[in-house]
């Protein structure tokens, strides 16, 4: 299934993608694609419902987030063989990770804002984990029963903020627009091998990042378990995975947004993002 969230900022409802790629209305049948909403029992519910006799939707809304209530974004840091190699920090020997403000959180065709005073604001592709059950302390066999499904995830960063401002990296990560998720969470009994996706991000039409996640130093399962040692991980969080090669601040010289670009991004299967960089003007 494709679970996804339209509507305007704040008054999103939930939805299904159809398989003419047409938004079914799921109103009356869930409140949100949350976390109550993502539990297994709540997945095989949904996934016995005929699209057809769902409300169709009708023109082009916008998408929003395509989970909703989420508690935290917990984000995996330096776990593409390459990207760690043009960044030239060595290849990580457990995972590294930070947390994103949820208030960084936003639609995935939705203007992303370069913070005031920013000058070194880049993009990420990443392969999103959403959790479906509560993860404590899980092994790493068990992981994929905690996964409710996958998304595309921009995990812009402001590198400035980021590493030259004294602090954990989440100074650089969690500015409003910061986190687009979706445009839709792919349940993850269609993703059979998370671990063999292509992904790639556009920049004004430029092919930068072109990758695939059979590079991930750490993969899905270790990633989940991994992060369940040192916190609860709730139904609804978002895990993003890392990001390959090819980010802005990996060219020499580095190459990051300004106002006026275009960003266009994908992972193989779970559809594609199309953001406008926008100055900060408030």
């Amino acid at each position: 299934m494709k679970l996804l969230r339209y509507g305007p900022p704040g008054q999103e409802k939930p939805g299904l993608l159809d398989r003419d790629g047409n938004i079914r209305d799921l109103s009356g049948v869930v409140r949100d694609i949350d976390g109550t909403a993502l539990a297994p029992a709540e997945l095989a519910r949904l996934r016995a419902l005929d699209p057809a006799n769902l409300p169709p939707v009708s023109g082009a809304p916008r998408l929003g987030p395509c989970v909703g209530g989420v508690s935290k974004i917990v984000a995996i840091g330096l776990n593409y063989r390459q990207h760690a190699q043009e960044t030239g920090a060595a290849i990580p020997t457990e995972p590294i990770f930070f947390m994103k403000a949820p208030s960084s959180i936003c639609g995935p065709n939705d203007d992303v804002i370069i913070p005031k005073s920013s000058q070194k604001t880049d993009y990420e592709v990443e392969l999103g984990i959403v959790i479906g059950s509560l993860a404590r302390y899980v092994e790493r066999a068990d992981a994929r029963r905690h996964i409710a499904g996958y998304c595309v995830v921009n995990d812009v960063s402001e590198r400035e903020f980021q590493i030259e401002r004294l602090g954990q990296w989440t100074k650089g990560k969690s500015a409003d627009t910061f986190c687009p998720i979706g445009p839709w969470l792919v349940t993850a009994d269609e993703v059979p091998d998370p671990g063999s996706l292509a992904l790639w991000t556009e920049v004004n039409g430029e092919r930068r990042q072109n990758s695939n996640t059979g590079d991930l130093i750490f993969g899905v399962d270790h990633i989940v378990s991994y992060v369940s040692q040192f916190m609860t991980l709730l139904p609804g969080d978002v895990i993003p995975t890392g990001t390959p090669s090819g980010v802005g601040l990996g060219f020499k010289p580095p190459r990051f947004l300004k106002p006026g670009d275009r960003v266009r991004l994908s992972v193989e299967g779970l559809g594609e993002q199309n953001q406008r960089m926008v100055a900060y003007s408030r």
